[in-house]
């Protein structure tokens, strides 16, 4: 495991998830964009995970892929599944291109930040509770 690589991946997780929680607290949120990042927070925060394991991370958006690779080094994950976390995959994709156009609601993009937080906190806790304390407020 490479600690400071881990420590990188939850750093752009962090700030994905900052960039997203910034933007809903604006007047007129771009809520696209907010969902967006909250996307690539889960994300970020699954491959943080697999790197943390030693697991070699595939290039992808597809977060029910990459769930089921951390359901498969630990069951436990499956709470996130339970949550619908994978379901913001559909935010990497949608908000990216003009003809896929997609504007998600308010409260939908309050449930994608709830979601991305909870994976925040779960995954944060798996790797602290392991041995890497210290580098990271949960």
């Amino acid at each position: 495991m490479n600690d400071d690589i881990v420590k990188l991946w939850i750093i752009k997780a962090d700030n994905d998830l900052k960039t997203g929680k910034d933007e809903i607290a604006t007047e007129n949120p771009v809520t696209d964009t907010a969902c967006f990042h909250m996307q690539q927070c889960v994300e970020k925060y699954l491959k943080a995970f697999l790197v943390y394991k030693n697991h070699e991370i595939q290039k992808t958006h597809n977060l029910t892929f990459l769930l089921q690779e951390c359901i498969d080094i630990d069951g436990e994950f499956e709470k996130l599944q339970n949550i619908g976390a994978d379901e913001l995959t559909v935010y990497a994709i949608s908000s990216g291109y003009p003809d896929d156009f997609y504007m998600p609601t308010l409260p939908e993009t309050q449930k994608a930040v709830n979601s991305a937080e909870e994976v925040k906190q779960f995954v944060l806790a798996k790797i602290t509770s392991a041995g890497l304390k210290g580098y990271f407020v949960l």
